[in-house]
């Protein structure tokens, strides 16, 4: 896809998500070596502003709607996501054990939710339906996991 035709998916998702008419939301390309992520988003909450970006390098993920969709459902569940961190700061302290995995635990299931959302508004009503596998091709295949499993090697 083109610039123009992201930015207009951009424009079609926050108006598909009801988020236009509550926040001012601005997209953002980045052209930096250095931001190693394929989309981003800040928020100013007091404000209802936010700005997406994007990365023209584009490292992880071809289908840039996706990575629109995703960001903007990050946004849309923020109001949860900072409840969450209060509560687990508030009940741990931000200094302990427990504190780690409460929020070790609460980040990957915000991340598998905004995913999951990700993937059923995409495959509804996004241009290109496609799937990301950008972080799948560095994870471990099925036999390197399996053998990290063996506590003796191939002894058992």
């Amino acid at each position: 896809m083109t610039k123009k035709a992201i930015e207009a998916r951009f424009e079609f998702w926050t108006k598909q998500l009801r988020l236009k008419n509550q926040w001012d939301i601005t997209l953002k390309w980045i052209n930096d070596e250095s931001f190693n992520k394929t989309g981003d988003f800040k928020v100013d909450p007091d404000d209802k502003k936010a700005i997406v970006f994007l990365n023209v390098n584009n490292p992880h993920n071809h289908n840039l709607e996706e990575v629109i969709v995703h960001e903007l459902m990050h946004l849309k569940m923020y109001p949860l996501d900072q409840l969450t961190e209060n509560l687990i700061e508030v009940n741990y302290g931000n200094e302990s054990k427990a504190y780690d995995l409460a929020y070790a635990q609460f980040m990957i299931c915000l991340e598998q939710t905004v995913a999951e959302l990700t993937k059923c508004y995409l495959l509804k009503h996004g241009v290109d339906k496609s799937l990301g596998y950008g972080r799948v091709k560095s994870k471990k295949g099925f036999n390197a996991l399996y053998e990290d499993l063996k506590p003796y090697g191939n002894d058992w």
